[in-house]
């Protein structure tokens, strides 16, 4: 679908799952700051006339960096106390798509996936194989060191110790982690774009690969619905969560809102599992489902004003999205 005039707009998220009040101030400042920047560096490139996926990925990357979330610096450990990462981006526009799972060196999982997109003849790489990749193309490389931090490894060492004990995790966020980040974003040509990526859970094993990397699971992207998804992966493989939310809008014509929430706050939680997205088509519409206690997220438009919400009852700022452009101005394919 091609617009005459189109505003472009950028959602992200930082992940769902129990986000308790008493998060200390100090804390919560700095995800909001963190949520803020990388909402103004990715609406940068949308206003400077750059597609969509330049957006994906500056937002995505300032939260890679970030070690308040669960993406980058800051991943959640293995099992076996590593750092293992994945990452997938998808461009609504052609359906390319990238994404690389299981890597451990790379700084910026999002710019790799990426490059699997933009200079390979694939759409997934993995462990060993993408870092050399990501080595040919240039993508920095760190240390595993890097990305590790005292409160993801001290999570590991409650999790080892409810294991050896045979007792369920206690709470959560040790159990299965929500701090996967994603965007979605709708550029000045009426293009949709969608990424994610994640550390996944705390305490994975066998090379476990959740949702985030997988394409029409927890990151999609069409010519009219852009998704990225964070919560219990497994589910969003079996639903094919984003894909499924992109079907019933651009085959079904369902409305965004109520599609997204059928898939997020039914379909999912129907079979166990658990979690939110962020959801964005090429109208502008915003959906921003979830069925978690609190979810980080947050959506910049045309007044260039970033707004962040983290608590389930802290109001997201998606009510003032004015409403779409009669149809009959909208220029048919």
């Amino acid at each position: 679908m091609s617009h005459a005039a189109v505003s472009p707009v950028l959602v992200i998220h930082g992940g769902a799952g129990v986000i308790k009040r008493d998060m200390t101030p100090a804390r919560e400042q700095a995800v909001r700051a963190a949520m803020t920047q990388a909402l103004q560096n990715g609406y940068a490139e949308l206003k400077a006339g750059k597609p969509a996926l330049d957006a994906v990925a500056a937002a995505l990357a300032v939260l890679e960096d970030d070690p308040n979330f669960n993406a980058g610096k800051g991943a959640v450990f293995t099992h076996d106390g590593r750092n293992e990462l994945d990452a997938a981006i998808m461009d609504g526009y052609t359906l390319r798509a990238g994404a690389v799972a299981g890597v451990q060196r790379v700084k910026n999982p999002i710019l790799l996936a990426r490059a699997v997109m933009e200079h390979s003849p694939h759409v997934m790489l993995s462990g060993d194989g993408a870092e050399a990749f990501a080595k040919e193309q240039g993508i920095t490389l760190v240390d595993p060191a890097y990305f590790r931090t005292e409160e993801r490894w001290q999570q590991l060492q409650k999790a080892l110790k409810e294991d050896a004990a045979k007792q369920p995790h206690a709470d959560v966020e040790t159990a299965r982690h929500f701090g996967t980040v994603g965007a979605v974003a709708l550029d000045a040509q009426g293009h949709l774009a969608a990424g994610t990526s994640t550390g996944g859970m705390t305490d994975k094993r066998w090379g476990r690969i959740g949702d985030s990397p997988i394409i029409g699971a927890g990151t999609y992207a069409n010519s009219g619905c852009a998704v990225s998804g964070t919560g219990w992966g497994e589910f969003y493989i079996r639903t094919v969560a984003a894909h499924e939310i992109c079907m019933k809008v651009t085959q079904m014509r369902v409305p965004l809102k109520r599609a997204a929430a059928e898939v997020i706050n039914q379909e999912i939680p129907s079979m166990g599992g658990n979690g939110g997205a962020i959801a964005l088509d090429a109208e502008g519409h915003i959906s921003i489902p979830f069925n978690t206690d609190g979810m980080y997220r947050g959506w910049i438009g045309a007044d260039g004003v970033p707004h962040v919400a983290l608590y389930g009852d802290e109001d997201d700022g998606t009510t003032e999205i004015p409403e779409p452009a009669p149809a009959e101005s909208v220029a048919q394919p």
